[in-house]
């Protein structure tokens, strides 16, 4: 019997062990679940604090005439303490690019803080950034515990980031594709699908295992898919692409002008908590601030006020740009959601659906990953608005052109065939570029 299992030993163990195929899927399973739990059980504790900050924000209204002195306590901190992790997703991103040394571990916590004191103070911003930077940089201290090699080290940040954006968001499927795609618009890396979903799915799960839930959507009717309508989901993914590409200006604008104006660093976002705190006040409501949870659900079943995305674009525009913390994607639901739902003034296709397709299809337009985009509107929507959801992705994407609200995406492969000589660049420096400027403007 001992002779039988040495040879079956002797002849298989190869097979698996010493098989390269076998060896990488172990490996990143492995890596995955570690990643996968930490990063998960981050995101849960996230997203209570959170919750918590919110709804002690929305009972003490008066906490937000505190907004620009937790501003100046954000921007101090990161002047003082934190330069090297200020960058924060573009440095994610940047690192998967052109990987340089490892982050720090206190990006976790500094973006946790910041996002937590912008949210309970009245910012208005996102989460999705927090939880992208909370996955990174807890996945890269692997590549130093486990002296992982440059190319690993690209696989285990797409991991992180893919477990930071499923747990946070409760779509591991889109997590794992956002990882894939956000680095390098036009192209994916496919040696890292199995770091990616693996992340992703682990992560999700771990944030249930918490007991931690996420917001559920639901679009009352979805018509029946005709010739029509399909012009019409085209027309509005035009106006979600080109609503993407003013929220990703505003954005930038302000944070240049910030810059400009303002020498010391903590005064920005300090002078920003100022602007957003007498806005608030001045309009006697806080709908524009925060997440905005309760005005998207509204938009997928009641009209709402044309104008509700435009002023949100400004609100986050300036909160971000003064370097308060967050992320642009939960805004950027809102902004795609209340813009379908005012589209449904004059577009033809229910009102809840036109807010479905917005929410999907002015993230993939200004983050530029339509693939991620479509297959979050499934996770979310479900199947049967998946063609309508699609439409919007792809065109909103096309329609933003090369510009977005990550600097650090390189161009892969260009979007447009006129834009060539974009590839391999930055969106960064190509926004620094008044031709290439000029020349996308005309083209619209």
């Amino acid at each position: 019997m001992s002779v039988i299992r040495f040879r079956l030993s002797k002849y298989f163990a190869p097979l698996f062990w010493k098989n390269p195929i076998v060896f990488f899927t172990v490996k990143w399973l492995i890596l995955s679940a570690l990643i996968g739990v930490l990063v998960g059980s981050a995101s849960a504790f996230f997203l209570v604090s959170l919750d918590w900050a919110t709804r002690f924000r929305e009972s003490h209204i008066w906490i937000i005439a505190l907004l620009p002195l937790a501003g100046f306590f954000i921007g101090c901190m990161y002047h003082y303490f934190g330069k090297d992790v200020e960058a924060g997703n573009n440095l994610l991103l940047e690192n998967i690019n052109h990987p340089s040394k490892i982050i720090p571990l206190k990006m976790a916590p500094f973006v946790l803080i910041g996002t937590i004191a912008t949210h309970l103070f009245g910012g208005s911003a996102g989460r999705e950034g927090t939880a992208l930077q909370i996955g990174g940089s807890i996945a890269d201290q692997f590549t130093r515990f486990f002296g992982l090699k440059p190319r690993d080290r690209k696989l285990i940040l797409i991991a992180g980031i893919a477990a930071g954006f499923g747990s946070v968001f409760g779509t591991p499927l889109a997590g794992g594709i956002f990882g894939l795609e956000v680095f390098l618009i036009g192209r994916l890396r496919y040696d890292a699908l199995i770091p990616a979903f693996a992340a992703a799915i682990f992560a999700d799960m771990t944030t249930k295992a918490w007991h931690v839930g996420h917001t559920h959507y639901h679009i009352p009717t979805i018509p029946d898919l005709t010739s029509l309508h399909v012009l019409y989901a085209v027309l509005a993914g035009a106006i979600f692409g080109v609503c993407s590409v003013l929220f990703s200006g505003f954005t930038h604008y302000f944070s240049s002008l910030f810059k400009s104006k303002v020498s010391f660093p903590p005064f920005r976002p300090m002078i920003g908590g100022i602007i957003v705190a007498l806005a608030v006040f001045g309009l006697g409501t806080t709908k524009y601030i925060g997440l905005g949870i309760p005005v998207i659900l509204e938009s997928f079943t009641t009209q709402l006020p044309p104008y509700d995305f435009a002023v949100k674009i400004l609100f986050t525009a300036v909160t971000l740009g003064a370097a308060f913390k967050g992320g642009e994607v939960t805004p950027l639901f809102f902004i795609g959601a209340t813009l379908g739902n005012a589209l449904s003034y004059f577009i033809p296709l229910p009102t809840g659906l036109l807010a479905g397709m917005g929410f999907v299809a002015v993230f993939a337009g200004a983050a530029n990953t339509p693939l991620a985009c479509m297959v979050m509107a499934i996770e979310l929507f479900g199947a049967e608005c998946g063609v309508y959801a699609a439409i919007a992705c792809i065109i909103a994407y096309f329609f933003s052109g090369h510009r977005g609200i990550y600097g650090s995406q390189l161009v892969g492969q260009s979007k447009h065939i006129v834009y060539k000589q974009h590839e391999g660049k930055s969106l960064s420096d190509l926004r620094l570029d008044p031709k290439k400027q000029a020349h996308e403007r005309r083209s619209l």
